[in-house]
């Protein structure tokens, strides 16, 4: 007896699986291939041409001697410095202004301003900052030309896209989450501590890879906050009042000064050594991430 073939159902005519695969979707795919391997071989190309013109002038009198023109240790402590001092007041001030944005303040008119007004500080330009630090920092507050003063530029500069990064991580936990653990009798500040802060600690890790490889290579701000000191730092704190050149700003004069021999070997190491320094606190920023996590 000769079957007759049912007819389709709406579910079955509006489902995904008995379409067939529409040339638009192909020509979409391939599209999307090829700008990632693309980008991912300008990347590859720009990372060895560097580190090639580079890795040849990099030796261990180069990374231990305190001369401006034959090492760089004092500036690598200098770009450490200030790479320390500036995160660890804008992490947590970063985040804790994220958490208060999303989690405890009732969201209104004022929250968009505030949202938008961080949108926009991080679109300004860093000579901006580095011009309003050098009117409020180093000559209103006195610092002078230092490695304080750069360090509270660039928590200005910072402090816009770690808010925003960390808005956006937090507001992608579910409130399911939220609600479970208050149903359970947990009070707000361990729920947000304890499930809703782990929960968004890989965007936070973002806005944080961010920072680190926006400080590392800031010059604009620096140009007018850090000044051009080289010298070795006499004391933990004491140094932060000294004036202070970072590997990017060492870079720059570098590759200005025709006076010095092999000025563009010089600017090529130096950019080699900022690559694995960025690539060493990426992993390092990593690793804790894991350890909240856990």
């Amino acid at each position: 007896m000769q079957q007759t073939d049912k007819p389709k159902s709406d579910v079955e005519k509006m489902s995904l699986y008995s379409k067939s695969v529409r040339k638009s979707d192909i020509v979409l795919t391939l599209l999307i291939y090829f700008c990632a391997t693309v980008t991912i071989a300008f990347f590859v190309l720009l990372i060895a041409y560097v580190v090639f013109n580079g890795i040849g002038y990099i030796s261990l009198e180069f990374l231990t001697s305190t001369s401006e023109q034959d090492g760089i240790l004092s500036i690598i402590i200098n770009t450490l410095y200030v790479e320390f001092f500036t995160l660890i007041f804008a992490i947590p001030i970063g985040v804790g202004a994220a958490i208060y944005l999303t989690q405890y303040v009732k969201q209104g008119k004022l929250v968009k301003l505030i949202r938008f007004s961080t949108e926009t500080l991080a679109g300004i330009p860093s000579i901006l900052f580095g011009l309003f630090g050098y009117t409020v920092f180093c000559v209103l507050f006195g610092l002078g030309s230092s490695i304080i003063a750069g360090c509270l530029t660039m928590i200005i500069c910072v402090l816009p896209g770690i808010i925003r990064t960390t808005e956006e991580a937090l507001l992608t936990v579910p409130n399911s989450y939220k609600n479970g653990a208050l149903a359970l009798g947990a009070g707000k500040f361990r729920t947000i501590f304890q499930i809703v802060l782990p929960c968004a600690v890989p965007g936070i890790l973002t806005s944080v890879i961010l920072a680190v490889g926006r400080i590392m290579g800031e010059s604009a701000a620096f140009l007018l906050t850090i000044g051009t000191g080289t010298k070795m730092p006499s004391g933990l704190f004491s140094h932060l009042f000294a004036s202070g050149r970072t590997l990017t700003l060492h870079l720059y004069y570098m590759s200005g000064n025709g006076s010095v021999p092999d000025a563009m070997k010089i600017c090529f190491a130096i950019a080699t050594i900022l690559l694995v320094l960025i690539f060493v606190l990426n992993i390092l920023a990593k690793l804790v991430a894991k350890r909240f996590i856990n």
